[in-house]
């Protein structure tokens, strides 16, 4: 965590806030140290930059939350409509 913490220049407290509001759930190693992915360093880094803002860390887990759930809905729908476009079919004269 405190490596994690130092990358991100921000405190373990801080890192572990992020995990009281579920937005990052580290692995934890055979000694029981969190070990984050680098997906979860992104988040929260996301949240860092919120929070620098003056956004509060529940709200700002929240945001980041939302914007992620909002990418995976976009990208569904892209995928919904490159099939749907497949699908059709010119009709010729």
């Amino acid at each position: 965590m405190g490596a994690a913490a130092e990358m991100l220049g921000v405190t373990p407290t801080f890192l572990r806030a992020l995990g009281a509001a579920h937005l990052i759930e580290p692995k934890r190693s055979g000694g029981g140290h969190r070990r984050y992915s680098r997906y979860q360093l992104r988040l929260a880094a996301r949240a860092r930059e919120l929070v620098d803002q003056g956004t509060p860390v529940e709200a700002a887990c929240r945001i980041i939350i939302l914007e992620d759930q909002l990418a995976e809905a976009l990208r569904i729908n892209a995928q919904y409509e490159q099939r749907e476009r497949g699908r059709e079919r010119p009709t010729g004269s």
